[in-house]
Order: C-alpha cells, then structure tokens, then sequence
C-alpha cells in the first residue's frame, strides 16, 4: 500500500503527483488494468493461438 504524507507547506497538487510517480514505480496502476475484468483460459488461449501466427 503506497502512502505519501502532505507536509504543511506543500500544495495538494505537488504532493498527488508525488503518490502517482510512487504508482508508477511500484507497478499499482499496470496491476489493475491487468484485473480490470476476467478473461476464461480458452480465450486466453484463442489469443494467444491468433498472436503466434502473426
């Protein structure tokens, strides 16, 4: 769980930017677009069967 703590002189907008480069660098945001919704194994398979013969 990534957490930042606003100091008393720093605005909100410094200190989200802050908390979303910690995201990026911890890999959160990629992980929940990859749970974004399920996906069966025979299409994952399909796809991956389409993707070989590119």
């Amino acid at each position: 769980m990534v957490t930042e703590h606003v100091k008393d002189d720093e605005s909100f907008e410094s200190a989200y930017k802050r908390f979303k480069r910690r995201c990026e660098k911890e890999q959160i945001f990629w992980e929940f677009k990859r749970h974004e919704h399920y996906e069966k194994p025979s299409q994952k398979k399909r796809e991956a069967f389409k993707n070989r013969d590119k």
